[in-house]
Formats: structure tokens, C-alpha cells, sequence
């Protein structure tokens, strides 16, 4: 959901990290530091560009709006709501997959395929792992219902 950059000179990996991640429409987050480090040039410059400066780690929980998790795991012992839902969470796993590889095995238009994603990954079924890949987010314990 979020990457954190906590220190970072001026040509660190964390920096390419932290771009992937924006590329992909993750929220970057940089802890600032001194001016005089130059264990901080990259993570201040990262505030410079954008980033979202981290002070207090309940800053990160506000942003990321980490309340809703509880809602979406009640939520889910009734989900998933029809047979389409259900038939593609039976098609993920953990495993990452793309979409196209999901539509072939769903036999259905590409369309619906992305549709239904989208509804499930909004009620926290189903994660976007970038790329248009998807998982399926199972616990142990929970049995989900079609109703």
C-alpha cells in the first residue's frame, strides 16, 4: 500500500524503489532527517518532489485510512455476493496473477473480469499486487458464503 523511505543518499536504491512505487500509484512516504547528512539528501529531496514527510507513524495509519481493515474482514464472512465473485475467488490464490491469465481461466469478457476485480478489491478481497496482477486475500478460519 505504501513505501517508506527512512534514509537515502542521493543516488540509493530506496530512491528507484520509492519511484516504482509512485509509478504504480502507491503512496511514498519519506522520514526527514538533517540537512548536513548525507544519509538524508535522498529522502529530503523525495519530500522536495512530493513525497509525504512521516514524523509520527499515526500519520501513516491516517493516510493509508487503515481503519476500514475491521469493516472490510466482517464485511467478507458474507462476501463474496454472486456466483461471478465467487467463481474468481476460487481462481486466486496467493500467487500474483494478471488479469489476462484470470480472464482465460474465467472463460468470461475482459470487461467483467475487471469490473468484478475492482468490486472486490474495494470490499478487501482481492489486492492489486502493480502490474495488473491480483491475489486473493483468504484467512484461516473464515468461510465465505455466497448468498
Amino acid at each position: 500500500m505504501a513505501t517508506i523511505v527512512v534514509e537515502a543518499d542521493r543516488k540509493s536504491g530506496a530512491l528507484i524503489t520509492a519511484s516504482f512505487a509512485a509509478d504504480q500509484g502507491r503512496e511514498v512516504f519519506a522520514v526527514p532527517g538533517s540537512v548536513l547528512s548525507s544519509q538524508s539528501r535522498g529522502t529530503n529531496r523525495l519530500i522536495q518532489n512530493g513525497a509525504i514527510p512521516l514524523l509520527d507513524p499515526q500519520e501513516l495509519l491516517e493516510t493509508l485510512d487503515l481503519t476500514r481493515i475491521s469493516a472490510q474482514q466482517s464485511a467478507r464472512v458474507v462476501l463474496p455476493s454472486n456466483a461471478t465473485e465467487a467463481q474468481l475467488f476460487d481462481v486466486l490464490t496467493h500467487e500474483p496473477l494478471h488479469v489476462d491469465e484470470i480472464q482465460l481461466k474465467m472463460k468470461m469478457p475482459i470487461e467483467a473480469v475487471t469490473a468484478t476485480l475492482t468490486m472486490m478489491e474495494l470490499k478487501g478481497m482481492v489486492r492489486q499486487v502493480g502490474g495488473m496482477r491480483y491475489t486473493a486475500v483468504k484467512e484461516d478460519g473464515v468461510e465465505y458464503v455466497v448468498e
